[in-house]
Parts: structure tokens; sequence; C-alpha cells
């Protein structure tokens, strides 16, 4: 019974003793706490996710109550009214923040970018990343395999069966799983936009455009025409690729019009409104005066009319002096006539007495003409005897030179 008691008491002392030193090393280490991190930590959403680049809410608030400025710190899930509370609590000003959303940038669907071969391996986009390029011949776009569906955590994107591409709906909170998750880097947060608008490049492949084009009908094939339309300066060309920096972007759809191969998405725009055509100006028929088959002459004004009177009494007058300087003339070539008459008469007798003479001169130049053809083929036959006498000639020499060598 005293051993029992005895041992009871000691074990007792011992503990005393051992809270006793606990205690006032407690008290010396102790660690000091901002009350406001517990108070931060409860406005958070507590969703644990790392879209706001700490590990888990109670490492982000404590990050806000030490910040002097928190403009650069933001929750994703919880967005700006979850950070006005923060805000508010911590006594700090904050500037709001443009919601974000992730974008799939791969349009690489089963029609635009037909499979090649069949991946039969682990069923994760990682390890197909690894181990091969893809089933396509586009080796930068998406490989179907849903680790973006598996890495979110709030049932915002799902894989679209018919086109084997990951789809993102309103449920997203721009967390930022499923950027880290895809291998391939083809998901990026970007601005919602007002009214959910948004433009993009679906594509993110680098090759060159023939490679491209041939991989993906969707594909960009770096044609600058996009680049050169913005007046913005809100693309920029990289690597064969164009790409639209979202915060300088204002959503005119410029480049849209002008991509050849509509690698540029616009989202929740409403349809464009066809150009009307402009009518082109009817032509009004020439109206012609078939008894004389000539263009009728529009109406002259009064005045013209006047104009056009006087012209003509000026012209008449002009008319009437002329004809009387032509009769006087007349008048005088006919007095002049019996003259003219006896010369005529001269000149007639003189050709006839010279006709016999000219057509005895044409009779002897006819003459010379026939003797000249005669000689001439006489020479020209003189000339073919002498061509065939050297001929004969040379083919009998010819004839000897063989018989000779013969014997």
């Amino acid at each position: 019974m005293n051993t029992l008691i005895i041992t009871i008491l000691t074990l007792g002392a011992l503990g005393a003793v051992a809270a006793l030193v606990l205690y006032f090393v407690a008290q010396k280490f102790k660690v000091f706490e901002d009350e406001r991190i517990d108070l931060v930590e409860e406005v958070l959403p507590s969703a644990n996710c790392g879209g706001c680049g700490f590990p888990g809410c109670r490492a982000f608030a404590e990050a806000l109550v030490k910040a002097d400025d928190i403009s650069s710190l933001n929750c994703p899930v919880g967005g700006a009214p979850v950070m006005a509370q923060a805000a508010e609590i911590l006594g700090k000003e904050i500037t709001e923040a443009d919601p974000l959303i992730a974008v799939v940038r791969c349009n690489g669907t089963c029609e635009n970018r037909p499979k090649i071969n069949k991946y039969d391996g682990a069923g994760t986009c990682a390890i197909a990343a690894a181990t091969y390029g893809g089933d396509t011949g586009c080796s930068f776009g998406c490989l179907g395999e849903g680790d973006c569906v598996a890495a979110c955590d709030f049932d915002a994107i799902h894989m679209d069966v018919t086109t084997g591409l990951p789809v993102v709906n309103d449920k997203c909170v721009a967390c930022g799983a499923c950027v880290e998750a895809c291998p391939k880097n083809i998901i990026e947060l970007r601005k919602r936009g007002k009214k959910e608008r948004r433009i993009f490049v679906s594509c993110v492949n680098e090759d060159k455009g023939a490679a491209a084009k041939k991989a993906c009908s969707a594909a960009c094939i770096g044609c600058s025409k996009c680049f050169k339309e913005c007046p913005f300066d809100a693309i920029t060309m990289k690597n064969n690729l164009a790409y639209i920096d979202h915060t300088k972007c204002k959503l005119c759809r410029k480049c849209v019009i002008v991509c050849p191969t509509q690698a540029i998405h616009e989202i929740n725009f409403p349809p464009r409104k066809p150009k009307p055509e402009k009518p082109k100006p009817a032509v009004k028929p020439k109206v012609v005066d078939k008894t004389n088959s000539a263009e009728v002459k529009p109406k002259v004004s009064t005045k013209t009319v006047s104009d056009i009177k006087v012209k003509e009494k000026e012209v008449s007058s002009k008319v009437d002096v002329k004809e009387k300087v032509v009769s006087n003339s007349v008048k005088k070539v006919t007095e002049e006539k019996p003259e003219l008459s006896a010369l005529e008469e001269e000149i007639k007798s003189k050709t006839k007495s010279s006709e016999p003479v000219k057509e005895n001169i044409k009779q002897e130049k006819k003459e010379d003409v026939v003797e000249q053809k005669v000689e001439t083929k006489e020479e020209v036959k003189k000339e073919n005897l002498n061509e065939s006498l050297k001929e004969t000639n040379e083919k009998d020499k010819l004839t000897l030179e063989n018989k000779n060598k013969e014997e």
C-alpha cells in the first residue's frame, strides 16, 4: 500500500515540474500572431486552390496582413468583393482587378486536324507529351487526355466529345490549376471582357505557314495580316505566330476579318450585319429620232437661243459677201473664155501629131526587150551545158581511178 502511494506522489510531482518547465519555455519562445490574420482568413473562400500564388488561404491571409500594398495581390475565386472586405479589415486601399477566365488556345478539332496515328499508352497528357508529339501532325496542340479537367476543382472545364478539345464554362474562377496542368501551355488566363466578349488567336503552332496549314486547316500561318491591320498595336508576331495582348485589345474585330484561316476567335459577339450593296446608278436610254436617225438635242435656254440667232445673222452676212465675190470672178472667167478655147484647140492638135511618134518608140522598146530575153536564154543554156560536161568528166575520172586501184 505504501509503495503504491509513493509511486503516485512521485509521478504527480514529476508531472507538475514538467508542466512548469513547459509553461516557462512556451512563454519564453512565444510567437505573437496578428489577430487580423484570422479575421481575413474567415473572409476568404477557403478553396485552398493556390490561384493566388500561395499554398492555401491561410498563407494568403498572412501575406495580405504583412504587405504594405495589397494592390498586386488577388484572390481569383473570391474576386473583387472578397478583396474589398479584406482591405476593409486591414484598413488598406485596393484597386479592382479585371476578372479573368481560362481560354483554350487550340482549334485543332477532329475536322481541322486529322489523326495520323493512335496513342496506346497511359491516359494522361503529361505522359503523352513526354513520350511522343501527339496523334496528329501538329506537335503543339491539345493532346485531349483531360489533365486540365482533372485539375479543376470547380467543374469549370470539360472535354467536348465531338471536337476532342476542352471547353471552359462560366464557373471558371481563374485559379490557374488548368494552366499549370497543361503540358502544351495552350490554356491561358485572359480578361473576361465587357459582356464576356473576347478575341484571341486560337493556335500555338510555331511551324512555318505551309507546315502549320498541312497539320491543321485552322492554324495560324504567320501571314502578319492581323498585325498590319490592328490600329492599337495589340498584336505581335513571334516564331511564325500571332499573339493578341488582351490588355491592349479594344475588341474592334478588324483582325478577325482579315485572317485567312479563321485562327482568330471572337467570343460572345453579335453576328455581323451584311453590308448593303450600293445600287448602281440607272443609265438613261438615249432618245433617237426615227426619221433622221440622230440624237434628239436637249432643250436650250432662252438666253442661248438669242445668242444663236445673233451668230446666225453674222454668218449669213459673211456668206452673202463671199457669194458676191464668187459671182464677180465667174464673170471675168466667162469674158476670157474665147482665148482659152483657142489655146485648147492648139494643144489637141499637137497631141494628135505626137501620137504616131509615141507608138513607134513603144514598138522599138518592145523589140529591144525581146532580143535581150533571147540572149539571156542562150547564155543560160551554155552555162548548163558546161556544168553537165564538168560533172561527166569528174565521174569518168573517178571510175578510172577506181579501176586502177582494183587492178
